[in-house]
């Protein structure tokens, strides 16, 4: 299916994902230190998937820890040192808009409510200089949710649980290292299979709520109340 592909990992330093207009989605690894990184044309936003480490991003030093997120806008050197088998999960964001900071290193907050009895944190979003996309790990329960689509382009990786992806009659099992990409507008749903809680990480824009969605007659879909 051309929405959904699972992570090929191997030994080297970057696993390409999807490249879309809108996105580059990759795997980074980080042994111990790094050369200095920096992208003129593009933001980055990142999730810390396993180890740690510390990095130099904008001149300041930030801890990287499993499920921190960050962003580096356009421009602004970073670096890892003294890492400890550290993997990234990156999305670079093409033409990006004018960022407010040079950078946010970001734990995950209090969760929202989304439809379908699902929750999210938010991580880079325009609250902290990341004007373009909003980055997101979102929680679902186990069954399947509605057919909907959203009005944002979106990245997904599956961090954790399993279940399947549903779109125009077609479906692809979804499991650890799974990673869908939704162009606006595509009618999907995700389903859950259990036993536990699936998490997944998104990467949509333009930035705005991961509640937002609609269903298939145009009409918004509704939030339950907590």
């Amino acid at each position: 299916m051309q929405y959904c592909i699972q992570a090929a990992e191997g030994d080297g330093p970057v696993t390409p994902l999807f490249t879309v207009p809108e996105f580059r989605q990759r795997l980074l690894r980080f042994g111990e230190s790094s050369e200095e990184r920096r992208d003129d044309e593009r933001d980055e936003v990142l999730y810390v998937l396993e180890g740690s480490a510390t990095a130099i991003v904008g001149g300041e030093t930030e801890a990287l820890e499993p499920g921190t997120g960050m962003f580096v806008a356009r421009g602004t050197p970073w670096r890892v040192e003294s890492a400890e088998g550290l993997r990234l999960l990156s999305v670079l964001v093409e033409e990006p808009l004018p960022a407010t900071a040079s950078h946010a290193v970001i734990d995950g907050g209090e969760r929202g409510a989304a439809t379908a009895g699902r929750e999210f944190t938010l991580l880079s979003h325009p609250e902290n200089g990341c004007e373009s996309v909003t980055q997101f790990v979102g929680y679902i329960p186990v069954g399947r949710a509605p057919d909907h689509y959203h009005r944002y382009d979106e990245v997904v990786y599956v961090l954790g649980g399993h279940g399947a992806f549903h779109t125009d009659g077609e479906s692809e099992t979804l499991r650890p290292g799974s990673c869908v990409h939704l162009p606006a507008r595509l009618i999907h749903c995700l389903e859950n299979v259990g036993p536990g809680e699936m998490r997944v990480l998104g990467v949509f824009r333009p930035a705005g709520s991961p509640a937002e969605a609609y269903y298939p007659d145009d009409s918004p879909a509704v939030v339950a109340a907590g």
